[in-house]
């Protein structure tokens, strides 16, 4: 191993090891100044990333002139013109750029992600026809059915509330249990991870 690699190696696994003992401890103050110091290494590191991407697509823009290298230049230049003017007006033009641009745009992501579901479901049932495929399937059938009808008018008022139960019993039951499954899935994984990170065999850093 090379001398920087070892290094490297060493910081993290004696800055992870200290962190660790720091919170399992309670060690007055020492965790809180490691987890700053993370903080501000991960805004810098944020900071430089945010340049290095306007850097690009500003040389794509003068370039190829891409349209998409515009659109992305002008928004990271109009958002950091806002967070300018709100510290120096104390207006919320930040808030405002987000509920017009940046929430529109996620609600179209999260319509189109059901959508794509629906269709991996049924490309799912075309390839095997399993019992989880099918539950699969048809859950996403039901949310989606049940989400439409019950912001219709389509709906007659006396069926409103069974819909609402079967759609309330999917999300409460069905997707919390998967989702619970999930997260035990990342905790785990992140467990792991920082395991073998502690112990020098990933070294990302070193990439």
């Amino acid at each position: 191993m090379k001398l920087k690699q070892s290094i490297a190696v060493f910081t993290a696994v004696f800055f992870g090891l200290l962190t660790l003992v720091a919170l399992l401890f309670n060690v007055g103050g020492l965790s809180s100044i490691i987890l700053g110091w993370v903080s501000f290494l991960a805004a810098i590191a944020l900071i430089l990333g945010v340049l290095n991407l306007l850097l690009v697509h500003l040389n794509r823009l003068f370039k190829e002139q891409n349209l998409y290298s515009a659109v992305l230049v002008l928004g990271i230049l109009g958002v950091f013109a806002a967070a300018v003017l709100d510290g120096l007006t104390g207006s919320s033009s930040v808030n405002t750029v987000f509920s017009w641009v940046q929430a529109p745009l996620e609600a179209a992501l999260a319509s189109l992600l059901a959508v794509f579901l629906l269709l991996a479901g049924v490309q799912l049932l075309k390839r095997q026809r399993t019992g989880w495929a099918i539950l699969f399937s048809v859950t996403a059938v039901v949310m989606l059915l049940g989400q439409a009808l019950l912001t219709s008018r389509l709906l007659p008022a006396g069926l409103r509330q069974p819909v609402n139960q079967v759609v309330e019993f999917v999300q409460n039951v069905v997707v919390t249990a998967g989702l619970r499954g999930l997260l035990i899935g990342v905790a785990l994984g992140t467990l792991l991870l920082s395991l073998r990170l502690l112990m020098g065999v990933e070294r990302p850093y070193n990439k």
